[in-house]
């Protein structure tokens, strides 16, 4: 059990190394340690339970911002917010502990060979804890490596292959201090040393010149003011303040649900839709003339066009004039946060959605790319979409930026910069440029090397005023999206199989594991 406990520390301490802290040589260290607590493992049970322990420190402490959430609604008490980052982290931890099972199945033998395999193997667990029961891609393991030199290995890997080379750093340490056979950790050394030169040879291309001008606007409107109907006209009454420029038209940026009535409605009652009309037409005072708004909004669906059923998160191309221009509809959406699954079970125990209201949204069709005049193509990807490796892309339609509106007012000081570090990924994955805006923070352009280039801290008021950043070329990763961190984890096995193999041959034996001695 103090092996364990040794386990779950190692877990906590690699969690410093994801945003806000930063504190990426931990991260490298406490996956050393978790390496060195695997090979020690006496039993594949005990490999299991040691990287699920380790799973299970990482994520609690990683994801303390979802308690968060649960200090902006009346439904539930607070103190359930702590219990559900416990029970949410008891099931991440599978994956890390698969990863243990797998690595000390096939590896366990030889250090060079458990470190390939642990690194392969973690590639396939992270991208089926991103997938599986609608997925929770948040915080990969590569993500720490965001501002490292490496970090451009993932526009020719992905995030996933990128969480590998954490793996394969751990590895080095770790072997490194096994003794005075020093091969293993040249040849891991070498293997690093090739995924360096390959990260600057797949960093994509700055592109030349800028775009069209923005401003973006950041309110610092708190989640507990957020939906207060005292306060929906002090809110627009902000966002006009913010968003009058002088000058050229411009596109203004705006967060996620910035507007907190419906932009449409499919009910078709007339008090319905001319609120809905004056809704419309309050906010395009904000646009200047010949401008356009791109912002976060709420459409109430309707299947008799009486009673509202359904909504959908949604962003909004409008014009000054109040036309709506082109809708994108969230289709990734958060259990618990935007539906309540099994409702009619757990709402009769008094549980529901942290968000306000009652009616739970319906999913979009997925990553889109719209033709928005004025301004050419844009994709769209609403919040909590834009963590997830491979899917925030139309690969028909390639958009020349992304606009990802979030509303992370809900999640402390931890979750809004690792939401950030994660959208960086993907700019630098796809090789396009990203604008997020969010009604506390943090708002931020990022151009197509996943470069921070613009930011308005947490917490302030304010605004951007940029020319947006252009595409870079398409990145091999954005040409075959996940196949190419399957690929790598293919590599890494087959080289771990490779170095397995040496050393029995090295042996003379057919198993590579030495008989036990006939009792006396």
């Amino acid at each position: 059990m103090k092996l364990h406990a040794l386990a779950f520390l190692a877990g906590l301490v690699s969690a410093l190394g994801f945003q806000p802290l930063g504190w990426w040589p931990l991260t490298i260290l406490a996956f050393a340690m978790l390496l060195w607590l695997i090979e020690r493992a006496p039993s594949l049970r005990t490999a299991l339970a040691r990287g699920w322990w380790f799973g299970l420190g990482q994520f609690v402490l990683g994801l303390n911002w979802i308690a968060t959430a649960f200090t902006f609604q009346a439904a539930m008490p607070a103190w359930l917010g702590w219990i559900a980052v416990v029970l949410l982290s008891l099931y991440l931890a599978i994956f890390p502990a698969v990863t243990a099972g797998l690595a000390w199945r096939w590896g366990r033998s030889r250090p060079l060979a458990f470190t390939l395999i642990f690194a392969a193997a973690w590639i396939v667990t992270e991208w089926l804890r991103a997938t599986l029961f609608t997925g929770f891609a948040w915080n990969p393991a590569g993500v720490v490596l965001l501002d490292r030199s490496i970090a451009p290995l993932a526009a020719l890997v992905g995030t996933y292959g990128l969480s590998a080379m954490v793996i394969l750093f751990a590895g080095l340490v770790r072997i490194a201090s096994l003794g005075p056979d020093r091969r293993p950790a040249i040849a891991l050394a070498g293997l690093v040393l090739a995924a360096q030169v390959a990260a600057l040879a797949a960093a994509p291309e700055p592109a030349g010149g800028t775009g069209a001008p923005v401003r973006v606007v950041q309110p610092n409107i708190g989640q507990h003011l957020k939906w207060s109907p005292d306060f929906a006209e002090q809110n627009m009454a902000r966002l006009e303040r913010l968003s009058r420029s002088s000058g050229e038209p411009r596109l203004l940026i705006w967060p996620e649900a910035a507007v907190t009535e419906a932009l449409q409605d499919e009910r078709r009652q007339l008090d319905y839709q001319l609120h809905t009309l004056a809704t419309r037409r309050r906010v395009a005072q904000a646009i200047p003339p010949g401008g356009l708004l791109l912002t976060g909004g709420i459409t109430f669906l309707s299947e008799d066009g009486v009673t509202a059923d359904r909504a959908t998160n949604s962003v909004f191309a409008m014009t000054s004039d109040g036309e709506i221009l082109a809708r994108y509809d969230k289709a990734h959406l958060v259990p618990y946060g935007e539906y309540l699954p099994m409702r009619p079970i757990l709402s009769a125990i008094g549980l529901s959605r942290l968000a306000p209201g009652d009616l739970d949204f319906q999913p979009g069709p997925g990553p889109r790319t719209l033709d928005v005049a004025g301004i050419g193509r844009v994709g769209f990807q609403l919040c909590y979409e834009i963590i997830f490796s491979g899917q925030v892309v139309d690969p028909e339609r390639r958009p020349a930026f992304i606009f990802n509106p979030s509303n992370d007012a809900w999640f402390g000081a931890w979750g809004p910069p690792q939401h950030l570090a994660q959208a960086r990924l993907r700019a630098l994955e796809e090789g396009i440029p990203i604008v997020r805006a969010t009604p506390t923070g943090i708002s931020a352009i990022i151009d197509a090397q996943g470069d921070l280039i613009h930011s308005i801290p947490l917490g302030i008021a304010g605004t951007i005023d940029a020319d947006l950043p252009l595409p870079a070329p398409p990145t091999l990763f954005a040409r075959y999206g996940n196949a190419l961190p399957f690929a790598f984890a293919f590599l890494l096995a087959a080289a771990g199989v490779f170095a397995l193999r040496g050393r029995e041959a090295a042996r003379g034996s057919p198993s590579g594991i030495a008989k036990p001695a006939k009792a006396r």
